[in-house]
């Protein structure tokens, strides 16, 4: 694993000649050693097409490339770290919770209409995400960030789980979601999130919630 939890709110990420790192920018906090830090032209695996498709999706905070040979700490904001390890399958975040991920991931951009039409734009709404949500596939680490600190919850055939859509952080596996309304429309109005609309998971996958209803 590139990536190793100093305390709850910064990682420490090892720098190997020939490899490579993307972070947010303004996410480096100190290194040790001869590592290099350039903006992205590529922004990841996906290459230049996937960068103009964020950009005109807005889905596009800006990255760093990280290389060299050494040891970088990062962190942002003050935000929790959560440290998520990839084995072959697709992660959904949101760019900005990106704080840092291994080269070896494909980056991309997927519209939210494409997991459930409509609903999927509302939801997209709802959690903050916009239209576009970003994901990376592969087999990597990546470091994201949240409010509070952040707990994982297995999604299995036989448990179907429901999250707050602004406790969500990101989920990944064979996962099927869509947006749910707990109350009537009339009864909505006062409600906060979790009360009105509820993601709802299921599948086989993990995702990931945050401690807090709090947006980045």
């Amino acid at each position: 694993m590139a990536f190793r939890e100093i305390n709850s709110k910064m990682v420490a990420a090892t720098v190997l000649p020939g490899q490579r790192l993307f972070s947010q920018r303004g996410a480096m906090l100190a290194y040790q050693g001869d590592v290099s830090f350039t903006p992205s032209l590529q922004d990841g695996q996906g290459g230049l097409m996937s960068m103009i498709g964020r950009r005109a999706a807005g889905e596009a905070t800006p990255l760093m490339t990280v290389e060299g040979s050494g040891t970088v700490f990062f962190g942002h904001g003050g935000h929790h770290v959560h440290v998520i390890s990839l084995t072959g399958d697709t992660l959904y975040v949101e760019a900005d919770r990106l704080l840092a991920f291994e080269g070896t991931l494909r980056q991309g951009t997927m519209f939210m209409g494409a997991q459930g039409g409509v609903m999927g734009l509302v939801r997209g709404q709802v959690t903050g995400q916009g239209l576009f949500t970003t994901t990376l596939q592969g087999h990597g680490c990546v470091a994201v960030l949240a409010h509070g600190g952040v707990f994982e919850i297995p999604v299995t055939p036989q448990r179907t789980v429901h999250v707050d859509p602004q406790a969500y952080v990101a989920h990944h596996g064979d996962v099927r979601n869509r947006l749910s309304t707990a109350l009537g429309w009339r009864e909505m109005v006062g409600r906060g999130s979790g009360e009105a609309f509820q993601l709802e998971l299921s599948g086989s996958g993990t995702v990931y919630v945050q401690a807090s209803e709090e947006k980045l």
